[in-house]
């Protein structure tokens, strides 16, 4: 069988990670967080005391991003994803962090069935050549009640309105920008989580891969077994 493929998009606060994380699991898969290459350069333009995005610095970064530099957990602060929604509009960057993205998917660590990479343009940009596409949807609601949730399991107080009016400039940056902007691709699986629990995601996503990788399951464990 060839390396599984997989392409995961969506907009932010819709689970498209943690479905990613769950899949790398189940099918033994490689997984990239690709958000996170943004985040990084986000992350180094703010140790740098920006608080605003400079196009070239951004380019800079990006040329110089390593591997090791998305292993920093201050990469999910909030307001370094608030940044990497801005770094992720320039041409130049996303340009450069192409060949990263693609590196990675066609060299699956040794025992490793393929590769899933979440994100905003994997399947229509990174990967158009996945046979399986996934796009994870939710209303803006529901993903600024998740974010709120786990922003009060953190420990830090936030306000619903902020996190919802934030999310929605979010969408509209991603949906708007010039290069790359977030849609589902041709042939992907539209999965909408609003009203669904994490067990039934997933169960209702490995329904789609078994569909394209019929044999992907062979000697593998579910997480539920």
């Amino acid at each position: 069988m060839l390396p599984m493929l997989i392409a995961i998009d969506g907009p932010a606060g819709a689970g498209k990670g943690t479905l990613a994380h769950y899949l790398a699991q189940i099918y033994y898969l490689d997984c990239l967080d690709t958000g996170l290459l943004y985040r990084a350069i986000a992350f180094k333009m703010k140790k740098k005391g920006k608080k605003s995005v400079d196009k070239e610095e951004a380019i800079e970064e990006a040329s110089r991003l390593q591997a090791d530099d998305l292993r920093n957990p201050s990469l999910r602060d909030e307001e370094i994803g608030k940044l990497a929604s801005e770094v992720a509009i320039f041409p130049e960057v996303r340009a450069l962090l192409l060949g990263f993205q693609q590196n990675f998917a066609k060299h699956p660590s040794p025992g490793m069935q393929g590769v899933v990479l979440d994100g905003r343009d994997i399947g229509l940009v990174v990967l158009p050549e996945a046979p399986c596409k996934i796009y994870v949807t939710a209303s803006p609601e529901v993903r600024a009640m998740r974010r709120l949730k786990e922003l009060h399991q953190k420990g830090i107080n936030s306000i619903y309105e902020v996190i919802l009016e934030d999310i929605k400039v979010r969408d509209a940056r991603d949906w708007n920008r010039d290069v790359s902007p977030l849609r589902p691709a041709k042939g992907a699986f539209i999965l909408d989580t609003s009203e669904l629990e994490i067990d039934n995601v997933v169960e209702k996503a490995c329904l789609f891969v078994d569909s394209i990788y019929p044999e992907s399951r062979k000697g593998v464990s579910s997480l539920s077994e």
